[in-house]
């Protein structure tokens, strides 16, 4: 194990939670977040692309799984894997209510694994393709200051996506050193190629959530104007003072310094009392609305 891994051992275990019911199957409105269709399709284009997006992952991670030897990475990696496979699980469910409107599921998501389970793979070494995924388990992590934020981004939500959401939020914190570890101590990634990665999955990500956004804004009938009006005040959404991405964006930053870590930010609001809230009732729906309870969020 290197000095760095020394340094910034995990602070959180990796608990794989498994056979989990976020009620996905029952009437979770079509606009699910406030009646709002841009915002709810950005979210369900996410969803779309977890899967494809996993699987990259995990692939990623275990090409270099025959180099390790350290026995607590090992274990991780294995914590990290069975996560990322029951988020891919939960998300197919999600995906599920996109295929009952009608959706073609299948199309979207063939396009993200092409990309990055084909063309990525194929195109790039081990080693980029592993730093594309640390990239993008940063994004995944540092999501959780946004969802847990004072502001209550997610509040007009509908419970059950804003619970599956702030579980995978909460497992991503707790797996957001494995890929790092893996790429900076055995792949032996250097500061330039593990920033111009994030550079990278910079450009490469919400161009993909828009991507598959708008595929499905044109599958529930809007034109090409209201397409553009939506999008002008979807954009004030994400980026206006308050908006979804400011909690995230200090933290998107950090990973810029040289010699970062992502255990040197080991605090994360909302993870404590999500974990105790499901520790006691083992259900994810509770637990979502638990912790906003005690996080003082609107209910």
């Amino acid at each position: 194990m290197s000095a760095n891994n020394t340094k910034h051992d995990a602070v959180h275990p990796i608990i794989p939670r498994e056979k989990l019911d976020f009620g996905l199957s029952g009437d979770v409105p079509k606009y699910w977040f406030g009646g709002d269709p841009f915002k709810s399709r950005f979210w369900d284009a996410l969803s779309i692309i977890f899967p494809p997006g996993e699987k990259f992952f995990m692939t990623c991670v275990r090409d270099f799984r025959d180099q390790i030897q350290d026995p607590k990475l090992l274990e991780d990696i294995q914590g990290f894997n069975r996560q990322e496979a029951q988020h891919t699980l939960v998300h197919r469910q999600d995906n599920d209510r996109l295929r009952r409107q009608g959706v073609d599921v299948d199309k979207l998501t063939k396009y993200v694994d092409k990309m990055l389970n084909v063309d990525y793979r194929n195109q790039y070494s081990r080693e980029y393709t592993l730093a594309i995924t640390s990239a993008l388990e940063h994004f995944t992590s540092i999501i959780a200051h946004s969802l847990f934020d004072k502001r209550d981004v997610m509040k007009e939500a509908d419970y059950r996506v804003r619970a599956m959401y702030a579980w995978h939020a909460i497992e991503e914190v707790e797996h957001k050193g494995v890929a790092y570890d893996v790429m900076e101590d055995y792949a032996k990634v250097g500061y330039l190629k593990r920033v111009w990665a994030l550079v990278h999955a910079s450009v490469m990500f919400p161009k993909t959530i828009f991507v598959i956004q708008r595929q499905l804004m044109i599958h529930d009938g809007f034109n090409a104007w209201q397409r553009a009006k939506m999008m002008v005040g979807g954009m004030w959404w994400l980026f206006k003072p308050g908006g979804l991405l400011q909690p995230m964006a200090k933290h998107y930053w950090t990973y810029y310094k040289p010699g970062y870590h992502p255990w040197q930010e080991a605090d994360q609001v909302g993870y404590e009392e999500w974990l105790a809230a499901f520790n006691s009732s083992k259900d994810p729906l509770k637990a979502s609305e638990q912790m906003r309870h005690d996080l003082a969020l609107s209910a």
